[in-house]
């Protein structure tokens, strides 16, 4: 490679903070997983059907597989490995253990994360393609079928659907919406 087709980038994954050389053409998949270590993210499909590589960046969720590392140059961003603060579960992976949210766990990594983030839109107000009134001054109601509507670009092989959805609402009761 060339000095023209690498950059130089700045990534805080995590809380740490990174600076990587990266061929443009690396995904923040790849670069998350083979240059930092980190193996939470999972690479299923490579080609952002199936969300388990979903990561946020920024506190918003994104397929990593599809977002280019220099397109991430600056961001914040947080993986499975960076959800748990000092060691304690969140109410959202405590509720994903004891539900059941999960079998083999291939996909756990991108649903928590996108979990998150999710329940941060519904919580900024933000409605889904299901919301039934889309009244900016209120937010909508999280029920079954929003949590699902907001889920739904991530996939479970195992069909640990229902446990899911119970875990992410679970949660939200738990923390007043905040995951």
């Amino acid at each position: 490679m060339t000095d023209h087709t690498r950059s130089g980038i700045s990534l805080r994954v995590n809380d740490v903070s990174h600076r990587l050389s990266v061929d443009n053409r690396r995904t923040l998949l790849d670069a998350l997983r083979e240059d930092l270590g980190l193996t939470g993210p999972k690479k299923g499909c490579d080609h952002g059907q199936c969300g388990a590589c979903t990561v946020l960046c920024d506190g918003r969720r994104v397929v990593s597989c599809l977002t280019l590392a220099v397109a991430a140059d600056g961001a914040a961003v947080t993986t499975v490995e960076g959800l748990a603060a000092g060691g304690e579960l969140r109410p959202l992976q405590e509720a994903f253990v004891r539900l059941d949210g999960f079998q083999c766990g291939f996909c756990t990594p991108g649903q928590l994360c996108s979990a998150v983030g999710a329940l941060a839109e519904h919580e900024a107000g933000w409605p889904s393609a299901v919301t039934a009134d889309d009244d900016p001054e209120r937010a909508p109601e999280l029920d079954e079928a929003e949590v699902r509507e907001r889920m739904s670009g991530n996939l479970c092989r195992c069909g640990a659907y229902p446990s899911i959805v119970r875990a992410v609402l679970e949660a939200a009761a738990r923390q007043g919406g905040a995951a």
